[in-house]
Protein backbone atom coordinates (compact mmCIF):
# COMPACT_ATOMS: atom_id res chain seq x y z
CA UNK A 1 0.00 0.00 0.00
CA UNK A 2 1.43 3.37 -1.06
CA UNK A 3 1.71 5.81 1.86
CA UNK A 4 1.95 9.56 1.35
CA UNK A 5 -0.07 10.99 4.24
CA UNK A 6 -1.51 10.19 7.66
CA UNK A 7 -4.71 8.69 6.26
CA UNK A 8 -2.98 6.16 4.04
CA UNK A 9 -0.73 5.26 6.99
CA UNK A 10 -3.80 4.57 9.13
CA UNK A 11 -5.30 2.45 6.35
CA UNK A 12 -2.18 0.28 6.31
CA UNK A 13 -2.25 -0.18 10.08
CA UNK A 14 -5.94 -1.04 9.93
CA UNK A 15 -5.08 -3.90 7.56
CA UNK A 16 -2.50 -5.28 10.04
CA UNK A 17 -3.91 -7.39 12.90
CA UNK A 18 -3.48 -5.74 16.27
CA UNK A 19 -1.81 -2.53 15.02
CA UNK A 20 -4.68 -0.01 15.18
CA UNK A 21 -7.34 0.36 17.86
CA UNK A 22 -10.24 2.63 16.85
CA UNK A 23 -12.72 3.82 19.46
CA UNK A 24 -16.00 5.76 19.39
CA UNK A 25 -15.90 6.43 23.14
CA UNK A 26 -15.67 10.18 23.67
CA UNK A 27 -12.28 11.24 24.98
CA UNK A 28 -11.35 14.45 26.80
CA UNK A 29 -8.22 16.02 25.26
CA UNK A 30 -7.30 17.34 28.71
CA UNK A 31 -5.01 14.53 29.90
CA UNK A 32 -7.38 11.66 29.04
CA UNK A 33 -5.96 10.88 25.58
CA UNK A 34 -2.52 10.30 27.08
CA UNK A 35 -3.97 8.68 30.20
CA UNK A 36 -5.66 6.06 28.05
CA UNK A 37 -2.78 5.53 25.63
CA UNK A 38 -0.27 5.17 28.45
CA UNK A 39 -2.04 1.92 29.34
CA UNK A 40 -2.65 0.78 25.76
CA UNK A 41 0.71 1.17 24.06
CA UNK A 42 2.94 4.13 24.99
CA UNK A 43 6.02 2.20 26.15
CA UNK A 44 9.32 4.07 26.15
CA UNK A 45 10.27 5.82 29.39
CA UNK A 46 6.63 6.33 30.46
CA UNK A 47 5.96 5.45 34.11
CA UNK A 48 4.75 1.88 34.46
CA UNK A 49 2.25 0.33 33.93
CA UNK A 50 2.71 0.79 30.19
CA UNK A 51 3.49 -1.50 27.27
CA UNK A 52 3.93 -1.74 23.54
CA UNK A 53 0.49 -1.89 21.96
CA UNK A 54 -1.49 -0.71 18.92
CA UNK A 55 -1.81 2.84 17.69
CA UNK A 56 -5.12 4.47 18.61
CA UNK A 57 -7.64 6.57 16.73
CA UNK A 58 -10.20 8.48 18.83
CA UNK A 59 -13.23 9.26 16.67
CA UNK A 60 -15.01 11.44 19.23
CA UNK A 61 -13.15 14.25 20.97
CA UNK A 62 -14.87 16.33 23.65
CA UNK A 63 -15.40 19.88 22.46
CA UNK A 64 -14.61 19.18 18.81
CA UNK A 65 -17.40 18.04 16.50
CA UNK A 66 -15.50 17.28 13.31
CA UNK A 67 -12.04 16.27 14.53
CA UNK A 68 -10.35 13.02 15.49
CA UNK A 69 -7.10 12.32 17.35
CA UNK A 70 -4.51 9.71 16.35
CA UNK A 71 -1.71 8.70 18.70
CA UNK A 72 1.04 6.10 18.79
CA UNK A 73 1.55 5.47 15.07
CA UNK A 74 5.31 5.29 15.58
CA UNK A 75 5.28 3.79 19.10
CA UNK A 76 6.48 0.40 17.85
CA UNK A 77 9.54 -0.52 15.82
CA UNK A 78 7.44 -3.16 14.06
CA UNK A 79 4.91 -0.53 12.96
CA UNK A 80 7.60 1.87 11.79
CA UNK A 81 9.15 -0.92 9.71
CA UNK A 82 5.78 -1.60 8.08
CA UNK A 83 5.05 2.09 7.51
CA UNK A 84 8.46 2.67 5.91
CA UNK A 85 8.51 -0.71 4.12
CA UNK A 86 11.88 -1.62 5.65
CA UNK A 87 13.17 -4.57 7.73
CA UNK A 88 12.62 -4.09 11.46
CA UNK A 89 16.04 -5.08 12.83
CA UNK A 90 18.05 -3.00 10.32
CA UNK A 91 15.83 0.08 10.11
CA UNK A 92 18.65 2.43 11.08
CA UNK A 93 21.01 0.94 8.50
CA UNK A 94 18.39 1.14 5.74
CA UNK A 95 17.62 4.75 6.62
CA UNK A 96 21.34 5.50 6.42
CA UNK A 97 21.38 4.25 2.84
CA UNK A 98 18.64 6.72 1.96
CA UNK A 99 21.02 9.56 2.77
CA UNK A 100 22.69 8.74 -0.56
CA UNK A 101 19.40 8.74 -2.50
CA UNK A 102 17.80 12.01 -1.43
CA UNK A 103 15.02 13.65 -3.44
CA UNK A 104 14.35 17.37 -2.80
CA UNK A 105 10.84 18.52 -1.95
CA UNK A 106 8.69 20.10 -4.66
CA UNK A 107 6.20 22.94 -4.71
CA UNK A 108 2.73 21.87 -5.85
CA UNK A 109 1.90 23.04 -9.35
CA UNK A 110 -0.41 25.99 -9.91
CA UNK A 111 -3.99 24.79 -9.79
CA UNK A 112 -3.08 21.51 -8.11
CA UNK A 113 -5.29 20.77 -5.07
CA UNK A 114 -3.75 21.34 -1.64
CA UNK A 115 -5.54 19.03 0.82
CA UNK A 116 -4.08 20.85 3.83
CA UNK A 117 -5.85 24.05 2.75
CA UNK A 118 -9.35 22.68 2.13
CA UNK A 119 -10.73 24.61 5.12
CA UNK A 120 -9.33 28.04 6.02
CA UNK A 121 -9.59 30.05 9.27
CA UNK A 122 -7.99 33.52 9.29
CA UNK A 123 -6.87 35.06 12.58
CA UNK A 124 -8.87 38.20 11.85
CA UNK A 125 -12.08 36.18 11.40
CA UNK A 126 -14.67 36.76 14.16
CA UNK A 127 -14.37 34.16 16.92
CA UNK A 128 -10.99 32.80 15.78
CA UNK A 129 -9.58 30.70 18.62
CA UNK A 130 -6.76 28.15 18.36
CA UNK A 131 -8.05 26.36 21.44
CA UNK A 132 -11.33 25.61 19.63
CA UNK A 133 -9.75 24.76 16.27
CA UNK A 134 -6.84 22.53 17.33
CA UNK A 135 -7.70 19.50 19.54
CA UNK A 136 -4.22 19.49 21.04
CA UNK A 137 -4.12 17.23 24.12
CA UNK A 138 -2.46 17.87 27.43
CA UNK A 139 -0.29 14.93 28.47
CA UNK A 140 -0.93 15.22 32.22
CA UNK A 141 -3.15 17.32 34.53
CA UNK A 142 -0.03 19.36 35.42
CA UNK A 143 0.81 20.41 31.85
CA UNK A 144 1.22 24.11 31.13
CA UNK A 145 -1.51 23.83 28.53
CA UNK A 146 -2.51 21.98 25.37
CA UNK A 147 0.57 20.92 23.44
CA UNK A 148 1.20 20.30 19.77
CA UNK A 149 3.69 17.43 20.04
CA UNK A 150 3.80 16.34 16.39
CA UNK A 151 4.08 19.76 14.78
CA UNK A 152 6.68 20.13 12.03
CA UNK A 153 7.98 23.70 11.95
CA UNK A 154 9.11 24.94 8.54
CA UNK A 155 11.36 27.99 8.40
CA UNK A 156 14.04 29.63 6.30
CA UNK A 157 17.01 31.96 6.66
CA UNK A 158 16.25 35.67 6.10
CA UNK A 159 17.84 35.65 2.64
CA UNK A 160 15.88 32.53 1.65
CA UNK A 161 19.02 30.57 0.79
CA UNK A 162 18.45 27.87 3.43
CA UNK A 163 15.36 26.12 4.78
CA UNK A 164 14.73 23.46 7.39
CA UNK A 165 12.04 21.46 9.17
CA UNK A 166 12.12 20.58 12.87
CA UNK A 167 9.75 19.22 15.50
CA UNK A 168 9.39 21.49 18.54
CA UNK A 169 7.52 21.67 21.83
CA UNK A 170 4.59 24.00 21.08
CA UNK A 171 2.18 25.20 23.78
CA UNK A 172 -1.08 26.90 22.81
CA UNK A 173 -1.18 29.93 25.11
CA UNK A 174 -4.18 31.96 23.88
CA UNK A 175 -6.65 32.28 21.05
CA UNK A 176 -3.88 33.37 18.65
CA UNK A 177 -0.49 32.73 20.31
CA UNK A 178 1.76 29.71 20.75
CA UNK A 179 4.90 29.41 22.86
CA UNK A 180 7.75 27.63 21.06
CA UNK A 181 10.59 25.83 22.87
CA UNK A 182 13.89 25.76 20.96
CA UNK A 183 16.55 23.46 22.42
CA UNK A 184 19.64 25.69 22.74
CA UNK A 185 22.26 25.16 20.06
CA UNK A 186 20.84 22.02 18.49
CA UNK A 187 18.09 23.06 16.08
CA UNK A 188 18.67 24.74 12.74
CA UNK A 189 15.37 26.59 13.00
CA UNK A 190 16.96 28.17 16.07
CA UNK A 191 19.98 29.24 14.00
CA UNK A 192 17.69 30.85 11.44
CA UNK A 193 15.77 32.55 14.26
CA UNK A 194 19.01 34.10 15.51
CA UNK A 195 19.60 35.47 12.01
CA UNK A 196 16.09 36.94 11.94
CA UNK A 197 16.77 38.63 15.28
CA UNK A 198 19.66 40.47 13.66
CA UNK A 199 17.29 41.84 11.00
CA UNK A 200 14.74 42.96 13.60
CA UNK A 201 11.96 41.28 11.62
CA UNK A 202 9.72 38.45 12.86
CA UNK A 203 10.35 35.04 11.30
CA UNK A 204 7.60 33.56 9.08
CA UNK A 205 6.92 29.90 9.88
CA UNK A 206 4.36 27.19 9.31
CA UNK A 207 3.51 24.23 11.54
CA UNK A 208 2.30 21.10 9.74
CA UNK A 209 0.54 18.41 11.79
CA UNK A 210 -0.59 14.91 10.79
CA UNK A 211 1.63 13.59 7.99
CA UNK A 212 3.34 10.66 6.32
CA UNK A 213 5.52 8.91 8.96
CA UNK A 214 8.50 9.18 6.59
CA UNK A 215 8.42 12.96 7.03
CA UNK A 216 8.51 12.70 10.83
CA UNK A 217 11.39 10.19 10.80
CA UNK A 218 13.39 12.13 8.23
CA UNK A 219 12.91 15.41 10.09
CA UNK A 220 14.66 14.01 13.17
CA UNK A 221 18.07 13.62 11.52
CA UNK A 222 20.54 16.07 13.02
CA UNK A 223 24.02 17.49 12.50
CA UNK A 224 26.65 16.44 11.60
CA UNK A 225 24.71 14.03 9.38
CA UNK A 226 22.49 16.90 8.22
CA UNK A 227 24.40 20.21 8.44
CA UNK A 228 22.90 23.70 8.55
CA UNK A 229 20.86 24.33 5.42
CA UNK A 230 20.14 20.65 4.79
CA UNK A 231 16.36 20.31 4.51
CA UNK A 232 15.43 16.88 5.88
CA UNK A 233 12.36 16.63 3.64
CA UNK A 234 14.74 15.24 1.03
CA UNK A 235 15.28 12.17 3.24
CA UNK A 236 11.54 11.53 3.31
CA UNK A 237 11.63 11.86 -0.47
CA UNK A 238 14.28 9.16 -0.63
CA UNK A 239 12.26 6.84 1.63
CA UNK A 240 9.19 7.15 -0.59
CA UNK A 241 11.02 7.41 -3.90
CA UNK A 242 9.25 10.66 -4.76
CA UNK A 243 9.40 14.28 -3.71
CA UNK A 244 7.45 15.55 -0.71
CA UNK A 245 4.92 18.08 -1.97
CA UNK A 246 4.86 21.46 -0.25
CA UNK A 247 2.53 24.42 -0.72
CA UNK A 248 2.88 28.15 -0.20
CA UNK A 249 1.38 29.55 2.97
CA UNK A 250 -1.72 31.70 2.57
CA UNK A 251 -0.60 34.45 4.97
CA UNK A 252 3.18 33.98 5.35
CA UNK A 253 6.09 33.63 2.96
CA UNK A 254 6.88 30.05 3.92
CA UNK A 255 5.84 26.59 2.76
CA UNK A 256 3.89 23.82 4.47
CA UNK A 257 3.35 20.12 3.85
CA UNK A 258 0.65 20.01 1.18
CA UNK A 259 -1.23 16.97 2.47
CA UNK A 260 -0.94 17.64 6.22
CA UNK A 261 -4.10 17.41 8.33
CA UNK A 262 -3.54 20.81 9.98
CA UNK A 263 -1.32 23.76 9.12
CA UNK A 264 -0.77 26.73 11.42
CA UNK A 265 0.77 29.85 9.88
CA UNK A 266 2.33 32.72 11.77
CA UNK A 267 5.35 34.75 12.77
CA UNK A 268 7.90 33.81 15.42
CA UNK A 269 8.44 37.10 17.22
CA UNK A 270 12.00 38.33 17.70
CA UNK A 271 10.89 40.53 20.62
CA UNK A 272 7.89 38.93 22.37
CA UNK A 273 8.25 36.20 24.97
CA UNK A 274 5.80 34.41 27.25
CA UNK A 275 6.00 32.31 30.40
CA UNK A 276 5.16 28.79 29.21
CA UNK A 277 2.91 28.09 32.21
CA UNK A 278 1.14 31.45 32.18
CA UNK A 279 -2.23 29.68 32.20
CA UNK A 280 -1.48 26.95 34.74
CA UNK A 281 1.09 28.39 37.12
CA UNK A 282 2.41 24.88 37.83
CA UNK A 283 6.01 25.68 36.94
CA UNK A 284 5.90 22.63 34.67
CA UNK A 285 5.74 22.24 30.92
CA UNK A 286 4.99 18.69 29.71
CA UNK A 287 6.52 15.20 29.99
CA UNK A 288 9.72 14.98 27.95
CA UNK A 289 11.51 11.97 26.48
CA UNK A 290 13.74 11.17 29.51
CA UNK A 291 10.57 10.38 31.49
CA UNK A 292 10.39 13.56 33.57
CA UNK A 293 8.21 16.63 33.19
CA UNK A 294 10.21 19.56 31.88
CA UNK A 295 10.22 22.86 33.70
CA UNK A 296 8.28 25.76 32.20
CA UNK A 297 10.47 28.19 30.25
CA UNK A 298 10.34 31.74 28.99
CA UNK A 299 9.50 31.13 25.33
CA UNK A 300 9.44 33.15 22.13
CA UNK A 301 5.90 33.76 20.88
CA UNK A 302 4.34 32.66 17.60
CA UNK A 303 1.65 35.13 16.54
CA UNK A 304 -0.72 33.00 14.50
CA UNK A 305 -2.18 34.45 11.31
CA UNK A 306 -4.08 31.49 9.90
CA UNK A 307 -5.09 27.86 10.42
CA UNK A 308 -5.90 25.56 7.50
CA UNK A 309 -7.10 21.97 7.65
CA UNK A 310 -8.30 19.05 5.63
CA UNK A 311 -12.01 18.31 5.78
CA UNK A 312 -12.72 16.40 9.02
CA UNK A 313 -9.07 16.64 10.09
CA UNK A 314 -7.15 14.17 12.24
CA UNK A 315 -4.98 15.63 14.98
CA UNK A 316 -1.80 13.59 15.40
CA UNK A 317 -0.20 13.56 18.84
CA UNK A 318 2.31 11.64 20.91
CA UNK A 319 3.25 11.20 24.56
CA UNK A 320 6.61 12.88 25.16
CA UNK A 321 8.37 9.93 26.86
CA UNK A 322 6.68 7.22 24.76
CA UNK A 323 8.28 4.77 22.36
CA UNK A 324 7.08 7.10 19.61
CA UNK A 325 9.89 9.47 20.57
CA UNK A 326 12.29 6.51 20.62
CA UNK A 327 11.39 5.81 17.00
CA UNK A 328 11.58 9.39 15.78
CA UNK A 329 14.83 10.26 17.54
CA UNK A 330 16.40 6.82 17.76
CA UNK A 331 16.23 5.62 14.16
CA UNK A 332 18.06 8.67 12.77
CA UNK A 333 20.54 8.24 15.64
CA UNK A 334 21.20 4.64 14.58
CA UNK A 335 21.65 5.69 10.95
CA UNK A 336 24.02 8.54 11.85
CA UNK A 337 26.19 6.44 14.16
CA UNK A 338 26.45 3.56 11.69
CA UNK A 339 27.33 5.91 8.83
CA UNK A 340 30.17 7.59 10.72
CA UNK A 341 31.62 4.42 12.27
CA UNK A 342 31.42 2.34 9.10
CA UNK A 343 33.15 5.11 7.17
CA UNK A 344 36.05 5.14 9.63
CA UNK A 345 36.16 1.41 10.53
CA UNK A 346 34.51 -0.38 7.59
CA UNK A 347 32.95 -3.79 8.03
CA UNK A 348 33.28 -4.08 11.81
CA UNK A 349 30.13 -2.43 13.13
CA UNK A 350 27.24 -4.81 12.43
CA UNK A 351 24.30 -2.89 13.84
CA UNK A 352 23.22 -0.11 16.21
CA UNK A 353 20.24 0.21 18.53
CA UNK A 354 19.22 3.49 20.14
CA UNK A 355 17.65 1.81 23.16
CA UNK A 356 14.22 2.80 24.51
CA UNK A 357 15.65 3.29 28.02
CA UNK A 358 17.50 6.33 26.66
CA UNK A 359 14.50 7.74 24.84
CA UNK A 360 16.26 7.17 21.52
CA UNK A 361 18.90 9.79 22.35
CA UNK A 362 20.91 8.94 25.47
CA UNK A 363 21.81 5.23 25.10
CA UNK A 364 23.17 3.30 22.13
CA UNK A 365 24.10 -0.37 21.86
CA UNK A 366 26.78 -1.10 19.26
CA UNK A 367 27.23 -4.62 17.91
CA UNK A 368 30.89 -4.92 16.93
CA UNK A 369 32.72 -7.83 15.31
CA UNK A 370 36.39 -8.40 16.03
CA UNK A 371 37.74 -10.38 13.10
CA UNK A 372 41.39 -10.39 14.14
CA UNK A 373 43.64 -9.57 17.07
CA UNK A 374 44.36 -6.22 15.42
CA UNK A 375 40.71 -5.27 15.90
CA UNK A 376 41.09 -5.21 19.69
CA UNK A 377 40.47 -1.65 20.86
CA UNK A 378 38.72 -0.57 17.68
CA UNK A 379 35.38 -1.17 19.37
CA UNK A 380 36.21 1.68 21.78
CA UNK A 381 37.18 3.89 18.86
CA UNK A 382 33.73 3.12 17.44
CA UNK A 383 32.12 4.29 20.66
CA UNK A 384 34.01 7.58 20.56
CA UNK A 385 32.94 8.07 16.95
CA UNK A 386 29.35 7.48 18.07
CA UNK A 387 29.67 10.33 20.56
CA UNK A 388 30.98 12.53 17.73
CA UNK A 389 28.10 11.55 15.47
CA UNK A 390 25.49 12.31 18.09
CA UNK A 391 26.43 14.81 20.78
CA UNK A 392 23.38 14.12 22.97
CA UNK A 393 24.43 10.49 23.44
CA UNK A 394 25.41 9.74 27.04
CA UNK A 395 26.08 5.98 27.32
CA UNK A 396 27.38 3.47 24.77
CA UNK A 397 27.24 -0.29 25.34
CA UNK A 398 29.60 -2.37 23.19
CA UNK A 399 28.64 -6.01 22.59
CA UNK A 400 29.76 -8.92 20.41
CA UNK A 401 27.99 -10.32 17.37
CA UNK A 402 26.26 -13.08 19.37
CA UNK A 403 24.27 -10.59 21.49
CA UNK A 404 20.78 -9.43 20.50
CA UNK A 405 21.09 -5.64 20.74
CA UNK A 406 17.29 -5.25 20.71
CA UNK A 407 16.89 -7.32 23.88
CA UNK A 408 18.21 -5.36 26.85
CA UNK A 409 18.13 -8.55 28.94
CA UNK A 410 20.69 -9.99 26.52
CA UNK A 411 22.75 -6.80 26.68
CA UNK A 412 22.69 -6.94 30.49
CA UNK A 413 23.70 -10.63 30.28
CA UNK A 414 26.75 -9.59 28.28
CA UNK A 415 27.50 -6.89 30.84
CA UNK A 416 27.17 -9.41 33.67
CA UNK A 417 29.39 -12.11 32.16
CA UNK A 418 31.81 -10.19 29.91
CA UNK A 419 32.42 -6.92 31.73
CA UNK A 420 34.64 -5.85 34.62
CA UNK A 421 34.06 -2.33 35.88
CA UNK A 422 37.68 -1.58 36.77
CA UNK A 423 38.89 -2.07 33.18
CA UNK A 424 35.80 -1.96 30.95
CA UNK A 425 34.14 1.34 31.83
CA UNK A 426 35.62 4.42 30.16
CA UNK A 427 34.41 7.81 31.36
CA UNK A 428 34.70 11.12 29.54
CA UNK A 429 33.81 13.98 31.92
CA UNK A 430 32.89 17.54 31.08
CA UNK A 431 30.97 16.84 27.85
CA UNK A 432 27.85 18.66 26.79
CA UNK A 433 24.93 16.24 26.55
CA UNK A 434 21.29 17.36 27.04
CA UNK A 435 19.61 19.86 29.32
CA UNK A 436 16.53 17.64 29.75
CA UNK A 437 18.49 14.98 31.67
CA UNK A 438 18.03 16.14 35.29
CA UNK A 439 21.17 14.30 36.39
CA UNK A 440 23.32 16.55 34.18
CA UNK A 441 23.62 19.08 36.95
CA UNK A 442 26.14 20.26 39.56
CA UNK A 443 23.80 18.97 42.28
CA UNK A 444 24.62 15.45 41.07
CA UNK A 445 28.36 15.87 40.54
CA UNK A 446 30.81 18.66 41.43
CA UNK A 447 32.53 18.03 38.08
CA UNK A 448 29.53 19.54 36.27
CA UNK A 449 29.98 23.29 35.90
CA UNK A 450 26.86 24.07 33.89
CA UNK A 451 23.49 22.32 33.66
CA UNK A 452 23.50 20.06 30.62
CA UNK A 453 27.10 18.91 31.06
CA UNK A 454 27.57 15.17 31.62
CA UNK A 455 30.13 12.44 32.02
CA UNK A 456 29.75 10.25 28.97
CA UNK A 457 30.54 6.58 29.51
CA UNK A 458 31.50 3.56 27.42
CA UNK A 459 30.61 0.12 28.77
CA UNK A 460 32.78 -2.35 26.88
CA UNK A 461 30.94 -5.66 27.16
CA UNK A 462 32.88 -7.32 24.36
CA UNK A 463 35.10 -10.34 24.93
CA UNK A 464 38.85 -9.72 24.40
CA UNK A 465 39.75 -11.30 21.08
CA UNK A 466 42.35 -13.54 22.71
CA UNK A 467 39.69 -15.01 25.04
CA UNK A 468 36.88 -15.64 22.53
CA UNK A 469 37.17 -19.43 22.84
CA UNK A 470 36.29 -19.21 26.53
CA UNK A 471 33.06 -17.27 25.94
CA UNK A 472 31.10 -19.45 23.52
CA UNK A 473 27.36 -19.47 24.20
CA UNK A 474 25.59 -22.79 24.50
CA UNK A 475 24.56 -23.97 21.04
CA UNK A 476 21.09 -25.47 20.67
CA UNK A 477 19.64 -27.64 17.94
CA UNK A 478 18.56 -25.73 14.84
CA UNK A 479 15.02 -27.01 14.29
CA UNK A 480 12.94 -27.46 11.16
CA UNK A 481 10.90 -24.25 11.27
CA UNK A 482 8.37 -25.49 8.71
CA UNK A 483 7.67 -28.61 10.79
CA UNK A 484 7.01 -26.51 13.90
CA UNK A 485 5.43 -23.50 12.16
CA UNK A 486 2.10 -23.70 14.04
CA UNK A 487 3.76 -23.99 17.42
CA UNK A 488 6.25 -21.19 16.68
CA UNK A 489 3.44 -18.90 15.52
CA UNK A 490 1.58 -19.53 18.79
Amino acid sequence: MAINDLRSALELLESMPGQLLTTDTEVDPEAEVSGVYRRVGAGGTVMRPTKEGPAMLFNKVKGFDDARVAIGLLASRKRVAALLDMPEKTLGLELGKKLQETIPHELVADGEPVPAQEVVYKADDPGFDLRKLIPAPTNTPEDAGPYITMGLVSGSSPDGSMSDVTIHRLCIESENTIGMFITPGSRHIGAFFDQWKETGKDMPITISIGMDPAIYIGACFEAPTTPLGYNELQIAGAIRGEAVKVAKGLTVDETCIANAEYVIEGYLSVTETIEEDINSGTGKAMPEFPGYTGGAKLLPVINVTCVTTRTNPIMQSCIGPSHEHVSMAGLPTEASIFKMVDTAIPGRLLNVHAAPCGGGKFVAVLQFKKGAASDEGRQRNAAMLAFSAFGELKHVFLVDEDVDIFDMNDVMWAMTTRFQADVDVITIPGCHCHVLDPSNDNAMSPSIREHGIATKAIFDCTVPYSLKDRFQRSQFLEIDEDKWATELEA
